[in-house]
């Protein structure tokens, strides 16, 4: 899939490399490049080559956090504000992971606290 050219001149070497661009990332380029248009869940299914399977689950999540409007058979990209705070939170996630490296999941695992391991005071 391509890159946007500010992302190739911004992005390290090693970024551009290891992208691991989410569904979820794939879904919220598209739909930006859309703003003032509304799809159906087969169009952006087709448009971000993200499985048949998967395409329902991605946009109900991405619902659920405000960042694309549901009506109908129609998604949209959502609210200014949630997409606002959506673009930063990428953006930061980015910088850090090129600055400190990605996380290994089977080394936070490791620490994380079960939801039945209750922490008390």
């Amino acid at each position: 899939m391509p890159i946007d050219i500010e992302t190739f001149e911004s992005s390290t070497e090693n970024r551009l490399q290891h992208s691991r661009e989410t569904n979820a990332d794939r879904v919220m380029r598209f739909l930006a490049a859309h703003p003032d248009q509304a799809f159906t869940q087969s169009e952006i299914r087709d448009a971000t080559d993200i499985n048949a399977g998967s395409i329902s689950v991605v946009l109900s999540r991405l619902e659920e956090r405000g960042l694309v409007r549901h009506k109908g058979i129609y998604w949209a990209l959502g609210e200014a504000d949630d997409i606002a705070a959506y673009g930063s939170m990428v953006q930061s996630t980015r910088a850090a992971n090129d600055r400190f490296g990605e996380e290994n999941m089977d080394e936070w695992l490791e620490h994380a606290v079960d939801d039945e391991d209750e922490v008390t005071e």
